[in-house]
């Protein structure tokens, strides 16, 4: 799916098994978010091809935050693609799921601040909440955010595994609802789009799930 010029968004639509909603986004590098699980990578394939491309043109693989169905098939990437994600978002994989799952040691990590990929620049908001440092990323030249697991289409990421937190949660989506937003996307779900439908959304999100996070 073309979001808008230089965005793919690669939907997971079956109800079958969880896996994530994959991102490209194009410019001098080639920036894939959040590749999901390794034996689910087929829809991520599909739409690298619609796009003309293929996994040997990933330049480089950003990770939201540390579960399993976020970044299972990084091995399938890096190298030759570099991989980022957030330190603490990695020590806390390292804490609870390396037992059966390794993970290769991140080319870098991700902070708050300005993040430069080729021609490509991000803004990497920290966002805590639904994990103790989810990062949300957010192309301020495209009016793109991708919120990994922070909002969703009339929603929120749950706060009941480790590290999770609502009241950060809560404080985090106050901060993305800030932000001048033309398309939301989502780690699970629908994406929005359109900046009204954007609004509305953070206000129907504040309206009905806020109460249950204080």
């Amino acid at each position: 799916m073309n979001v808008t010029e230089g965005v793919h968004a690669f939907l997971w639509q079956s109800y079958s098994e969880n896996n994530c909603n994959a991102y490209l986004l194009e410019g001098e590098k080639n920036i894939l978010v959040d590749p999901g699980h390794r034996h689910l990578l087929d829809h991520v394939d599909r739409g690298l091809k619609d796009a003309g491309l293929s996994r040997d043109r990933i330049d480089v693989v950003l990770i939201t935050h540390a579960h399993p169905d976020h970044l299972e098939s990084i091995g399938e990437f890096s190298p030759p693609a570099l991989f980022a994600m957030n330190q603490r978002e990695y020590d806390l994989f390292n804490q609870y799921a390396a037992g059966y799952m390794k993970l290769p040691e991140p080319d870098f990590f991700l902070g708050e601040g300005d993040l430069m990929i080729g021609d490509i620049r991000l803004q990497v908001i920290l966002a805590p909440g639904h994990s103790p440092a989810s990062v949300c990323l957010y192309w301020a030249d495209k009016k793109v955010l991708i919120t990994g697991d922070v909002v969703f289409d009339r929603g929120i990421g749950r706060t009941d595994m480790p590290g999770g937190s609502g009241k950060a949660l809560m404080q985090s989506i106050r901060r993305l609802a800030a932000l001048d937003v033309e398309y939301l996307l989502t780690g699970h779900g629908g994406i929005v789009a359109g900046r009204d439908a954007v609004r509305k959304n953070f206000k129907e999100i504040e309206k009905t799930w806020f109460p249950y996070l204080r």
